[in-house]
């Protein structure tokens, strides 16, 4: 794994590099030789302030507890390994957090390939369900855990025994959890139903010479639900014609974004990598919000698939660090230019000659960062 300073005016190639094999992703080993599966991922978690402090923290709160080894611990040994480290540069093998993936979640045992989205919602589900555990017996870290909204990808108010329970936020919901609110309008009587769900990210549809702005407006588009698909209208007590969108009711202070570049096509029956082209910008403004206010976003990691099918090829990450833009490709750390970012925007031809598309969009909600 490669890494550089930890001074604060040098501190810009330290990230991470890990070697296994994976889904249109990343190969690399757990430095014996032996391959596994899962993609990259853990550049653009660790260049995440907000997370790589609270996993330090945690790491520092926990050291001298006696416990056998999860994910959790796993990675926070990794990323305080790499903040802690004197060199310039060096490589540390991430031994124990692939082995202990490996031993978590069978599907990384072969030599199939995995994809990176899919890896980063085992990854952060996992931590989640590690720490509301260590609060359920008492032993996670004063801020592990408080009281809040929670519910990972679902409503965000439980029951239970016929009384509606306060659910828990972790440090992990705080740096990636936002709200959605689902509306829906009768068309008959007018009422709006809306029911809430959180996210860890956002995964949308994306169209060929598009842009993230545009797709995410397609996102919150208005759709109207008739003949089989009518609304089930609590005071009408039957079905009407209905319309529904979806907005965004709290902000993450980290939004991820998933580009939706496999697509699974019926006449070959399998899925195929859309190499369309996708802008993404540099700065953010996200205007689909219940309160029509614009939350601004600064793009701070890429990852990128290279390949030009679902079922095999590489993952890079672009990094953003000390205002410098970093490519990270295995051991490879190279600084690039910031206009380079439009190479990975995709491409407007069927079948182009670059393979290299943005898949995974970390921006950081700069309120927030302030």
């Amino acid at each position: 794994m490669l890494f550089g300073e930890v001074d604060v005016e040098e501190e810009w190639l330290k990230g991470g590099v890990e070697e296994l094999d994976v889904h249109g992703g990343l190969d690399l080993e757990d430095r014996e030789g032996s391959r596994g599966s899962f993609p990259r991922r853990r550049e653009a978690l660790y260049f995440c302030l907000p997370f790589r402090g609270h996993l330090l923290e945690y790491f520092s709160s926990n050291k001298n507890l006696d416990e056998e080894d999860n994910l959790l611990t796993c990675l926070a040994d990794l990323f305080n390994q790499i903040n802690s480290s004197k060199k310039k540069t060096g490589v540390i093998a991430p031994k124990r957090f692939v082995q202990r993936v490996k031993k978590q979640n069978e599907v990384f045992r072969s030599y199939m390939h995995q994809d990176a989205h899919e890896f980063l919602n085992f990854l952060l589900n996992e931590l989640v369900d590690i720490l509301e555990k260590e609060a359920k017996t008492g032993n996670g870290s004063p801020e592990t855990i408080s009281q809040s909204e929670k519910n990972v990808n679902g409503p965000v108010h439980v029951q239970e025994n016929g009384a509606e329970k306060e659910p828990l936020i972790t440090w992990v919901h705080k740096s990636f959890q936002g709200i959605l609110t689902n509306e829906t309008r009768c068309l008959r009587c007018e009422t709006v139903t809306a029911r809430d769900e959180t996210f860890f990210d956002l995964s949308i549809d994306i169209e060929q010479n598009s842009s993230i702005t545009s797709c995410l407006k397609n996102f919150s588009s208005t759709e109207t639900l008739n003949a089989e698909d009518k609304f089930f209208c609590d005071k009408c007590c039957s079905l009407q014609e209905a319309q529904k969108r979806m907005k965004i009711k709290k902000p993450p202070s980290i939004l991820v974004i998933h580009l939706k570049r496999f697509k699974f096509i019926e006449q070959l029956g399998r899925y195929k990598k859309l190499s369309y082209r996708v802008v993404f910008p540099l700065e953010l403004k996200l205007r689909n919000t219940v309160e029509n206010l614009d939350t601004e976003y600064s793009l701070f990691a890429v990852v990128v698939h290279v390949g030009s099918g679902p079922n095999h090829g590489h993952y890079i990450s672009l990094v953003k660090s000390h205002d410098h833009w970093f490519i990270f490709d295995d051991e490879n750390v190279d600084m690039m230019d910031e206009s380079n970012l439009q190479t990975y925007f995709g491409s407007a031809q069927e079948y182009p000659n670059n393979t290299d598309h943005g898949y995974i969009l970390f921006y950081e909600n700069l309120c927030a960062r302030n």
